[in-house]
């Protein structure tokens, strides 16, 4: 039995470690350092300005009939 163990040992695969450099990746638009997520949702929309303001963005795409 001891044979058969070592003989599976020397026949398993194994992946190498290998550590790659890795880049910091770099965001478009918001710039997450000075964005202030609470500021910018007091100056947005109420349920109800959202809404008003999407339907009058609706009608005003030009759909075809």
């Amino acid at each position: 039995m001891d044979a058969e163990k070592k003989k599976s040992e020397k026949t398993k695969a194994e992946e190498p470690s290998v550590d790659y450099e890795t880049s910091k990746i770099k965001f478009k638009g918001i710039d997450r350092a000075t964005f202030n997520f609470d500021e910018e949702v007091k100056k947005g929309y109420t349920p109800e300005e959202f809404k008003a303001e999407m339907f009058k963005r609706i009608k005003a795409y030009p759909w075809k009939k």
